[in-house]
């Protein structure tokens, strides 16, 4: 096995340029030729991290610590420059020559493992045909996931009016490294993940070993995540409504509390060595996937924007507690089990949880109510809202809303302050929700005496390829941002 990702790994550094390619084998190394080789492949943890947080600076979420910051970790000038031009929206490349975009090329790497399982998996001659489609399934599954976040980071947001001329990502359907690729359009993309989802539903399994692995809820819950970022409501509710009927689960968050340290700080009230479960771990959990380690996470580095704290504020009942705001965030001073770091009025986030990437049952609730607010009942919406609450806020009362718009805003507020600070969930819903004037906004930063400003729908909002692609590729058309 460890020569089979040997050459996978020689073949994904070759890739990387995509510009030029060897077809050669090296002398030693082993090709796939048993189905259990390709499921050792599709097994890897290394496919686990799929998404980085640093989209995270350019977003309404973040406030920058200040120079000389009291936590070191929220120092602004001690924060990478690629994070700083984030913060800062400064136009052009965010990372330096040279240096790598994590986030871009993993999710390629990821992509080349599919391809291999899909394009060969067919062939083998070793177990039952069903064996190998649904192998071939979950690995459609993961391909599609990797190009559903790509295009939702380094394109324009799905428009069916722009889709067709919109610049995608390379859209890399083989594993042959000889192929030259181009840029794909965002419908191009969107229509190869569609592909990928209707030939999986059916070949994958009601029930698996664990949740690293996708059922046939994970192919509801993807269509319904994918419906709604192309503004198909009906589709995007009646797919969340059929993924609930399989797993509805949610964890009480009100049975949780903190304790000194960082990872595990998250603990019962009852018993505090049961710590927050791992996504993997997690009755939520519908398919686990982790944020990736590249750039590490930024546990520390930002405080909760005044914005986002007004949010967590809304709707929240008299004498009510957000766990979600207690738990993963310190206020105001900070005990990771040594000295002690007080920052006065801020909130820094410091969860040291390992929240699912993937998909679970929270995004479909709250899938499920933006739909209905949208296209069915405010009353249905609202009820989706508050079983989540239920979960998540001590001294919960039930929302009431008078009209369908209340409730979209309802549902809305209610998606931020469930995922903040996940990956690139927040930059998506900017993008997709500025095309809509009631939401579209200016997202403002300051550091110190400085204020930097984004408008709505500025091209600034979609992350530049990496340095290395257009070095190697100086012909392949880009976003003026």
């Amino acid at each position: 096995m460890k020569k089979i990702f040997t050459i996978l790994f020689i073949a994904i550094v070759a890739l990387s340029g995509c510009k030029k390619y060897l077809d050669i084998k090296p002398k030693g190394y082993t090709i796939p030729e048993f189905y259990d080789d390709y499921e050792r492949l599709l097994n890897n943890s290394a496919l686990y991290g799929v998404s980085s947080s640093y989209p995270v600076y350019l977003t309404d979420d973040a406030q920058s610590g200040e120079v000389k910051d009291p936590n070191k970790a929220a120092d602004y000038p001690g924060y990478d420059l690629f994070k700083r031009n984030l913060y800062e929206f400064k136009p052009g490349r965010i990372f330096e020559s040279g240096q790598s975009d994590r986030f871009y090329e993993a999710a390629y790497e990821h992509i080349f493992v599919y391809n291999t399982i899909i394009n060969n998996i067919e062939n083998v001659k070793d177990r039952t045909l069903a064996d190998r489609l649904q192998l071939k399934a979950e690995a459609q599954i993961g391909r599609a996931f990797e190009y559903m976040t790509i295009v939702n980071a380094y394109a324009a947001h799905y428009d069916p009016a722009t889709a067709a001329t919109d610049l995608g990502v390379p859209l890399v359907l083989t594993e042959d490294i000889n192929v030259k690729y181009k840029r794909g359009t965002v419908a191009e993309v969107y229509t190869q993940i569609q592909k990928d989802l209707d030939e999986a539903l059916p070949n994958l399994a009601l029930k698996v070993p664990n949740n690293f692995h996708p059922t046939r809820s994970v192919g509801y819950a993807f269509l319904s995540r994918m419906y709604l970022y192309m503004g198909k409501y009906a589709e995007a509710l009646q797919n969340a409504n059929e993924a609930l009927k399989l797993n509805s689960n949610l964890i009480d968050y009100r049975i949780y509390t903190n304790k000194k340290g960082t990872w595990g700080r998250v603990c019962t009230i009852a018993d505090q060595t049961v710590v927050f479960p791992r996504p993997n771990e997690s009755t939520e959990s519908i398919w686990s996937r982790f944020g990736s380690s590249s750039f590490g996470n930024v546990f520390t580095e930002l405080y909760a924007s005044t914005d986002l704290l007004d949010v967590y504020q809304k709707d929240l009942p008299a004498n009510a507690t957000d766990q979600r705001l207690k738990l993963f965030f310190c206020d105001g001073q900070a005990n990771f089990g040594g000295a002690i770091t007080v920052f006065p009025g801020r909130k820094l986030w410091a969860a040291y949880v390992e929240f699912n990437h993937g998909f679970g049952t929270p995004e479909l609730y709250l899938i499920a109510a933006e739909c209905e607010a949208r296209v069915g009942s405010k009353d249905v919406a609202v009820q989706h809202l508050n079983k989540l609450r239920n979960m998540r806020i001590a001294g919960n009362q039930p929302l009431a809303a008078a009209t369908k718009d209340d409730a979209l805003r309802m549902a809305l507020e209610e998606r931020r302050r469930e995922t903040a600070y996940q990956g690139s969930t927040r930059l998506i819903d900017l993008k997709r929700l500025n095309k809509d004037p009631r939401f579209a906004k200016t997202v403002t930063h300051k550091n110190g005496t400085e204020t930097y400003t984004l408008p709505a729908n500025d091209k600034r909002y979609i992350l530049p390829l990496p340095p290395n692609v257009l070095e190697f590729n100086p012909s392949i058309p880009v976003y003026d941002r």
